[in-house]
């Protein structure tokens, strides 16, 4: 098992040949949502990689192998994501398909985070439909095969999944874990706007939303006394752009009480309905927590919906230590019902689409269980 020590040293050589791959990356085209890909072959892959099992920074896990060869269509440009602190992170030349991450290499961690693709790791596929093109001589420079001291093999980018502490403990690395070190993005710069909707991420319908709730949010903290009158304007209008009620309304229960619990003990495949707002308030606190569970303003948008169940969640890494947290209560996810970044103004229009956790106690079941 690596040392800090060993996970931060790489040869000259090594270094050298990892610029000229990232160079030629940083020229080449960049994917557009809906162009078929194909994931390269393992091969291929570890000639990207340096003798850390990263490109640009970016580990590639191996939860990533078995999507080797397969076709998939662009599903969001990944030029930005959200960190531990909940603020943006540059990301340069990566796209998310639709892939997530099972964990099984980084002890059973069941997050089932969104995948990031360097476009070294991708191919255009040969389907018809594919808008995307690039001449031979700008593929197989992606592809150079790597000198000897250079490049990765599949056990380091085993090996580069934990690091060994000075105290015996244990800590994993993932790509999760990794953008806090990627280069900040404020929100102030207006580009990622412009990138979020010349991308195809977003639309400019829900680009004016965020403008629509961003400015009553920075309203109502400017501690003028408009905060009650904001908010309800925000829910008298708010059929005008067919959002979702004000998003931040605190719960009822004072913190410090006890909040209530349920257990339905939903399994995989069973159908739920997430309750309404109004309900969910009724059972966190004025932290907005239910049992240490954040109520977050980006899960408000599916209350009244109906949804599968993709998981009981007990085991998941912490994003800024990497060590594996144990959860007393279980949390939900949901298929289809993760953070859209639609109400977070220092990570507005994130792409990454983070499953959201749930309390059972915000959900009823609705039907029978699925196969």
């Amino acid at each position: 098992m690596p040392t800090l020590e060993d996970n931060v040293s790489s040869g000259v050589s090594s270094h050298k040949w990892q610029s000229r791959i990232e160079s030629r990356t940083a020229k080449r085209h960049k994917f557009k949502l809906g162009d078929w890909v194909e994931v390269r072959t393992k091969e291929e892959i570890l000639r990207t990689l340096n003798s850390d099992g990263r490109l640009e920074g970016m580990p590639f896990m191996p939860e990533m192998f078995k999507f080797c060869g397969q076709r998939f269509q662009v599903y969001k440009r990944a030029h930005k994501t959200c960190d531990p602190d909940m603020t943006s992170r540059r990301i340069p030349n990566a796209v998310h398909l639709k892939t997530r991450c099972d964990g099984r290499d980084h002890g059973g961690c069941q997050a089932g985070c969104s995948i990031f693709w360097k476009d070294a790791w991708l191919k255009p596929s040969s389907d018809p439909a594919s808008s995307f093109e690039s001449s031979r001589e700008e593929d197989s420079a992606l592809i150079q095969i790597a000198p000897s001291t250079g490049g990765c093999t599949e056990e380091v980018v085993r090996e580069r999944t934990q690091v060994q502490h000075p105290d015996s403990a244990v800590s994993y690395v993932c790509q999760t874990t990794h953008v806090q070190y990627e280069k900040l993005l404020p929100w102030w710069d207006f580009r990622q706007y412009f990138e979020d909707v010349a991308s195809g991420n977003i639309g400019v319908g829900r680009l004016v939303n965020g403008a629509i709730y961003s400015v009553h949010y920075h309203v109502t903290q400017a501690g003028i006394g408009l905060g009650p009158m904001m908010r309800w304007i925000y829910d008298a209008a708010r059929p005008l752009w067919r959002g979702s009620k004000w998003p931040r309304h605190v719960g009822t229960i004072p913190e410090g009480q006890p909040t209530p619990t349920v257990s339905l003990n939903l399994q995989p495949g069973e159908l739920v309905r997430v309750k309404s707002h109004d309900e969910i308030l009724k059972t966190i606190n004025t932290g907005s927590k239910n049992r240490g569970l954040w109520w977050d303003a980006e899960l408000v948008p599916y209350c009244g919906k109906t949804f599968r169940v993709a998981d009981r969640v007990t085991r998941v890494l912490d994003e800024k230590t990497g060590k594996m947290q144990v959860m007393k209560n279980p949390s939900i996810i949901l298929d289809s019902a993760y953070c859209g970044a639609r109400y977070s103004s220092c990570r507005m229009f994130c792409p990454r689409e983070t499953y959201a956790y749930w309390r059972e106690i915000w959900l009823e079941r609705v039907g029978p269980s699925v196969d």
